[in-house]
């Protein structure tokens, strides 16, 4: 059906190759997949919206190997490359080859497949530099060195087709913006070779005066799938072309969410993520379960640790344990990965502790349960992990949610209701990002060159870069010609020429290779290699890390307990601990942020509770979490839809103020800073600032000035950017920000094979461009892209405006505490959580409870644990950009 159509009947096909094959195998197609075959016959380009496990890959490939195979001349060679699939990751793509491989074997015979990602390995690249398969499975960043070889228009001129798989996964990051840009390419490339008549070229699909590709993008958790498949197909439209198609499968498939329940919950919830209190309940529920299960964590660190703790657990209740659990995560050596992806497939692995490595579109049909170490934090997160169990029509899928803290059992419920209703996140495009722009300039005057008039066309048929102006392309381009106003005098950033024809290339062979090695938007600290002395390489681990070992320190990696050696040729050279413990490296990133649509349903929840509401208060979890409900309800109020909590209280520490807006940790952040910006403004004062996802604190060295109507004044729009700029150390932020964007935009080059530069030595030449370009080139559009990315990004200012709108009209409900609330505590903790041990720390709020009247539940602190980041110190910002506020 269209986008715009009402559910239709599926329209009746007449039997096809495809038909035939699923017969041969007892199967039928479904109604959504014929609905998809009859919208790629008529050449239409469109989205396959299903959820997991429903049939996607077959409802596009059996699609278009009906279509291809009617319009494509006999032939008993392979064709050239006619189809593209591009997967977001690399353990994806080596299973969609072995997924395409069968049905193409049968209704194609005389096709080839194959693959290229950064793991390919030399001789295979070499094959395909010759010769590209008829069909090839790649990733956005390997597609965009293809697009940048000079002979790149004749090469995929003949792409008929492209399959974007797991686009909810690539749609709102700049990997998304260049698939977008690269769809662009292939249409350019298609008119070109349609105009040119080449032999080898079969004839669109669809209508005969249609030059363009088709597009299908597959999905299973986007709540605005309308726009995504806009998104996904403008590049690709033309006047003749008909009328995207939005296929919307509609599959009865079991989903079953439940949670490991804590034996003893208690009143207070300590803001640990970890939940190493779960531990024994996760050991026994997967010795349990008589099947293959996987064990997600949301950060890599976590999931060495947990790996850890179920090694040291599962082996003492059956010995095989130890050869059946394995980790996966995206830091491991790819012969690891691999090794562990083909247990799970053959059944020889019964439990694998992983990341999101290992929660997209994979098949892995051996596994039929899933558990989710803490909160998911999204509701599209939540089902992308639960399809990974029961991955095949018909079959349900199971996820268990382990609570790293009571609150988290709330939230289990919410979360179950919500994707009930049919509840999702929406995902959208970045707008005109230009250093990505820059990048693709450079590849595009690489792959054959450009006239602006073209490329500005091109560009704008992108829905990202819809409404660029041709200033604003004037001005990339001059800067990959000249570097800009500040860099005229270094050939190094003389990218780009015209030729005497008018057309832009790359002439200099170095700058060309340099280029090809830095294509990409994928942005992390540098890695470093992690290898035996008998140089068997493991995996990587950030250079960050790296630097503080010493020899003899011990530190979990890959699921084993290694000694550092020595650091030498940008390799960390290891050997086995005999040490039962040691550290766990941290990567590099921030803990997620609660969606939007999650956090409405835990408000929507806990209103059903304080209404009393039998079903709700009949949920296992509810009924675990209500001694902490009942500590909230008689220390303060429950947090409801429509309404403001607000909670105060007087300790030795100084004068708490405690807001609850349930807008996610990002937003807070923000909303911190501009709060206690706006309140210093009317009296001066010091704060202290801490967030979480449901809300945040500011701590005050003097008496608060403030009552409801000044808050509520604190929290009116207003110039909400100028006063978050004017809150925070903005200058810090856009050059934390910059960085990223110097490398994407190819200022920053990491270093040839063998002489990568570390991350000090990036960070320093970024911080000089950055500090070049404000004093010299302060018009700089990139230095304003660091600017609205660390907005947009870091603090989520549009989020944030829409929290101040909704806000804004709220009645406010203010608690003067008597002591503190079970609300509150979790945001305490998050200001000095790493100034004490784990014991130091129960015993402090202990302490904290008990001069406030209030004893500790005895369960209280079973989440007191988990790696975090440190306290912030007065007037300098930490790694989330919170700070002590002084007037």
């Amino acid at each position: 059906m269209s986008a715009n159509s009402a559910p239709s009947a599926p329209p009746a096909a007449a039997p096809s190759p495809a038909h035939a094959w699923l017969a041969q195998r007892s199967f039928a197609p479904q109604p959504f997949q014929l609905e998809v075959w009859a919208a790629i016959a008529q050449g239409a380009s469109g989205l396959l919206h299903a959820n997991t496990g429903a049939g996607k890959t077959w409802g596009v490939w059996l699609g278009l190997l009906n279509a291809l195979a009617q319009i494509a001349p006999a032939r008993s060679a392979a064709p050239p490359i006619t189809v593209l699939w591009i997967t977001p990751m690399r353990a994806l793509a080596a299973d969609t080859v072995a997924a395409l491989r069968g049905p193409m074997a049968d209704l194609a015979p005389t096709w080839t497949i194959g693959l290229r990602t950064g793991d390919t390995p030399s001789g295979e690249r070499a094959r395909q530099d010759k010769r590209l398969p008829t069909v090839l499975v790649t990733t956005p960043e390997s597609l965009t060195v293809l697009i940048s070889r000079p002979d790149a228009a004749e090469r995929l001129g003949a792409v008929r087709a492209v399959v974007v798989d797991e686009w909810h996964e690539l749609i709102a990051s700049k990997r998304g913006v260049q698939v977008q840009l690269a769809l662009a390419r292939l249409a350019r490339y298609s008119f070109d070779s349609y105009l040119g008549s080449q032999n080898e070229r079969s004839r669109p699909i669809g209508p005969k005066d249609s030059s363009a590709p088709v597009v299908w993008g597959l999905s299973a958790t986007l709540g605005n799938a309308e726009l995504a498949m806009a998104t996904l197909c403008a590049p690709l439209l033309q006047p003749s072309s008909p009328a995207p198609q939005l296929v919307r499968a509609h599959v009865a498939k079991p989903l079953i969410i439940d949670s490991l329940i804590p034996p003893d919950p208690g009143r207070y919830a300590w803001a640990g993520h970890l939940g190493a209190r779960m531990v024994g309940a996760v050991a026994n529920a997967l010795d349990a379960h008589g099947g293959t299960a996987l064990v997600f964590t949301n950060v890599r660190s976590q999931a060495e640790i947990w790996h850890q703790m179920l090694l040291d657990e599962l082996p003492q209740r059956d010995a095989n344990w130890a050869a059946q659990l394995a980790l996966h995560h995206g830091s491991l050596d790819a012969s690891v990965r691999t090794w562990v992806e083909a247990g799970l497939k053959t059944g020889t692995l019964r439990a694998v502790v992983a990341t999101s490595s290992l929660d997209l579109g994979v098949d892995f049909a051996p596994v039929d349960r899933v558990l989710q170490i803490g909160s998911p934090k999204g509701l599209a997160r939540l089902v992308q992990r639960a399809g990974r169990s029961g991955h095949s029509p018909g079959r349900p899928s199971r996820i268990t949610l382990v609570p790293a803290h009571t609150w988290e059992l709330i939230e289990a419920v919410a979360a179950r209701r919500a994707v009930a209703a049919g509840h999702m996140e929406s995902r959208s495009s970045p707008h005109k990002p230009l250093d990505v722009l820059v990048q693709h300039i450079v590849t595009v005057a690489l792959g054959g060159g450009f006239t602006p008039e073209a490329l500005l066309a091109e560009l704008r048929s992108t829905h990202c870069y819809r409404d660029l102006s041709a200033d604003e392309l004037a001005w990339a381009i001059g800067f990959c010609e000249h570097g800009g106003s500040s860099l005229a005098a270094y050939p190094e950033y003389h990218r780009i020429a015209q030729d005497a024809a008018g057309i832009y290339r790359v002439s200099n062979p170095a700058l060309a290779r340099r280029h090809r090695m830095s294509i990409g938007t994928i942005v992390s600290e540098a890695n470093l290699k992690v290898s035996f002395l008998n140089g068997q390489t493991i995996g990587t681990v950030e250079e960050g890390f790296a630097a503080r070992l010493k020899k003899g320190d011990c530190f979990v990696f890959a699921g084993r307990v290694l000694q550092f050696v020595r650091l030498q040729e940008l390799t960390v050279w290891v050997q086995r601990a005999t040490k039962p413990r040691g550290i766990v490296p941290s990567w590099q990133g921030s803990r997620m942020s609660m969606s939007g649509e999650l956090a409405d349903a835990v408000l929507a929840l806990l209103a059903q509770v304080q209404a009393g509401d039998a079903a709700t208060l009949a949920e296992p979890e509810i009924v675990a979490a209500l001694p902490l409900v009942h500590t909230q309800q008689a220390t303060s109020k429950l947090p409801l839809p429509g309404r403001l909590l607000v909670e105060s209280w007087q300790s030795t520490e100084g004068w708490h103020l405690f807001v609850y807006p349930f807008a996610g940790r990002s937003v807070h952040l923000g909303l911190a800073n501009l709060l206690a910006w706006r309140l210093t403004q009317q009296a001066a004062n010091t704060f202290s600032l801490s967030v979480n996802d449901f809300g945040l604190e500011l701590l005050a060295a003097q008496p608060l000035q403030a009552d409801i109507a000044t808050l509520a004044a604190a929290l009116q729009t207003g110039d909400v950017q100028a006063d978050v700029l004017s809150s925070l150390n903005a200058s810090e932020l856009s050059q934390r920000r910059f960085r990223e964007v110097a490398r994407i935009g190819g200022l920053v080059h990491t270093g040839m094979p063998g002489a990568q530069k570390t991350a000090r030595q990036l960070q320093a030449s970024s911080g000089l461009f950055f500090e070049v370009f404000k004093k010299y080139d302060p018009g700089n559009l990139l230095l304003a892209q660091a600017e609205r990315e660390a907005l947009l990004q870091d603090l989520q200012a549009d989020r944030l405006h829409a929290t101040l709108q909704r806000l804004a009209d709220m009645p406010i409900d203010w608690v003067q505490l008597p002591r503190p609330s079970p609300l509150c505590v979790p945001l305490m903790v998050e200001r000095f959580r790493e100034q004490w041990s784990n014991e130091q720390l129960q015993t402090r709020l202990a302490r904290l409870l008990a001069e406030a009247g209030e004893a500790a539940a005895p369960g209280a602190s079973h989440s007191v644990d988990g790696p975090h980041s440190p306290p912030r110190k007065r007037g300098k910002p930490g790694p989330r950009g919170t700070r002590a506020r002084r007037a």
